[in-house]
């Protein structure tokens, strides 16, 4: 038995360190491709850390009666973005998840559709619609609702594909439609898992909103990013806390209403 532990221990720390080193070559390749000196990166920080203790810092509270708006802007965004892809998504989830779906391509298509919207950032496709509709806060909602559009499909139909198949078959079996199935054998199951993912999504969509503003799409990011080219840098400060506020409320919130409901 000890010699048959020896050779495998022996095999196992050459993968473990083979694994390391492949790590470290890896890190040291990416970082002389992308010319990331640590070194120089050292050399700045002293320069960093006086322009954020200087000129960022302390946050100005005069900047808090123009920060109002922007900051509802961004949550209504948010808000609208999300009740939208989560009533869009919940239609392609019953479409593409094998319990539900009404024909095998549906499942391909939309699988596809949704794995594409998935893999292109709210951000970018804000870069794509703003020279179609200019900039501003309808620019970021269209954004959220496509950048949120993939996910959501995604989490719905996983919810859907998890739940008991045989409440569904006993249904069909005794006569039952397709309503029918949605509405006695799918929807009381899937429900608590569809709203906890909605909510989670909220809070992305929330900070994301933040993201996209500062790039045309609107709300409390376009505000920042007018103060910072203002070199208003303290008011960008009282902006990024309260959106920072903003975001720890909502994500508190809707963790306490995922515990009750699942």
């Amino acid at each position: 038995m000890q010699m048959e532990y020896l050779p495998l221990k022996k095999e196992k720390d050459f993968y473990t360190w083979a694994g390391v080193l492949l790590v470290i070559f890896t890190a040291a390749a990416t970082g002389y491709v992308s010319q990331f000196n640590v070194f120089e990166a050292i050399r700045v920080m002293p320069g960093v850390l006086s322009f954020i203790f200087t000129d960022f810092l302390p946050p100005s509270y005069v900047a808090l009666p123009n920060i109002v708006q922007p900051l509802l802007d961004t949550f209504y965004m948010a808000v609208v973005s999300t009740v939208t892809a989560a009533t869009i998504s919940l239609v392609l989830a019953f479409l593409c998840a094998t319990p539900t779906m009404p024909h095998p391509a549906f499942k391909i298509v939309i699988r596809a559709f949704a794995s594409l919207l998935r893999n292109i950032p709210a951000l970018a496709w804000t870069m794509i619609l703003i020279p179609a509709f200019g900039i501003g806060k309808s620019v970021g909602v269209i954004a959220l609702i496509i950048g949120s559009l993939g996910s959501m499909t995604r989490f719905f139909t996983e919810t859907i594909e998890e739940i008991d198949i045989g409440k569904i078959e006993a249904i069909r079996s005794s006569g039952g439609s397709y309503w029918q199935v949605l509405r006695a054998g799918v929807m009381p199951q899937c429900t608590p898992g569809l709203i906890s993912w909605t909510l989670y999504s909220l809070e992305l969509d929330i900070r994301a909103s933040t993201i996209i503003g500062m790039v045309g799409g609107g709300g409390i990011g376009f505000y920042i990013q007018s103060t910072i080219k203002l070199f208003k840098y303290d008011h960008a400060a009282m902006a990024i806390f309260i959106v920072a506020i903003l975001v720890i409320i909502i994500e508190l919130l809707t963790k306490k209403i995922r515990e009750r409901i699942m």
